[in-house]
């Protein structure tokens, strides 16, 4: 797998790496987190064409506190958490059971000031003193030894502009359907600023939504969803780079039909109708796309 490519996700993936997606739920469970209703299929095809060893160098892009960094540390790679919204008084949780730091000073405040800071919070007392019974809990565990030897680096920054980040020092670049809440030319922008700290013979994975003819703006999600033509031209892809949006109807319809994610589908998308899901119920309206590209020496430039 090392030539660019164009992929819409099939549904296949879940039981094609069964034994991923079952190792994928433990973690998220134990991290108490929620996967959204197309994760399993993104972090799935990411995994498989990232390629990036143990003690490799990768950008998660547009991170937050999503479950692609704490897995690939627990395997054993350094990874730049990169999302322009901060995570400098990132839980504790997170912190007692992987190696993390900031980046730069302010991108991460130390643990004991994000439980100060929580006690002088008007938050009510119930809420409050469970947070901190867990964080306090988490402070102790924090002496214990990290899961994995990879390291998680905060990044508090725009990904059109990694300046802490030099040219073509990072192994690898993923981006878990994060990069479609740019503009298509803020996507532009992303795209070559990536490819600038990505080394020569590196990839940047990514999956999006795909458009079957134009592009569209998916507005519960806020996120584009993109034509190969599209995709080709963005993530500067040879013009014959394969594809699969020959099958966009039926992998679609796979998709609505697709109990196991329908089944599974995390309860915070109940509580609103400015999400993925609209209201928890179930009816996508668009399919994952993954996107391969390798560095050539010329890209990016």
């Amino acid at each position: 797998m090392t030539e660019d490519k164009i992929e819409i996700l099939s549904v296949e993936l879940l039981n094609q790496h069964r034994s991923l997606v079952n190792e994928l739920r433990v973690l998220a469970r134990r991290l108490r987190l929620d996967f959204g209703w197309h994760y399993l299929l993104d972090l799935v095809w990411l995994i498989q064409h990232l390629g990036v060893d143990e003690s490799g160098r990768v950008i998660d892009a547009g991170a937050g506190v999503g479950l692609m960094q704490w897995y690939l540390a627990g395997k054993g790679v350094d990874v730049y958490s990169v999302d322009r919204g901060s995570r400098e008084d990132l839980d504790l949780y997170f912190r007692a059971r992987y190696k993390v730091s900031g980046l730069r000073p302010e991108d991460l405040l130390s643990g004991r000031t994000v439980v100060g800071g929580q006690l002088k919070a008007a938050a009510p007392l119930a809420a409050k003193a469970k947070r901190q019974m867990r964080n306090l809990a988490s402070l102790g565990k924090m002496l214990l030894p990290a899961e994995g030897k990879g390291r998680v680096s905060i990044y508090n920054q725009d990904l059109k502009t990694l300046v802490d980040i030099p040219d073509n020092s990072v192994d690898g670049v993923v981006a878990v359907s994060a990069l479609e809440h740019n503009t298509p030319e803020g996507l532009r922008q992303v795209v070559t600023e990536l490819l600038r700290v990505l080394k020569p013979g590196g990839r940047l994975v990514a999956t999006l939504g795909a458009a079957a003819g134009k592009d569209w703006f998916h507005e519960p999600s806020k996120g584009w969803n993109y034509s190969a033509a599209s995709l080709r031209e963005i993530f500067q892809l040879d013009a014959a780079s394969p594809d699969n949006y020959g099958r966009h109807a039926e992998l679609l319809q796979a998709l609505r039909d697709c109990a196991e994610l329908r089944d599974n589908l995390a309860a915070f998308y109940s509580r609103s109708g400015d999400n993925g899901m609209p209201w928890g119920k179930w009816d996508p309206q668009y399919i994952p796309v993954g996107v391969c590209k390798v560095k050539t020496a010329d890209s990016g430039q």
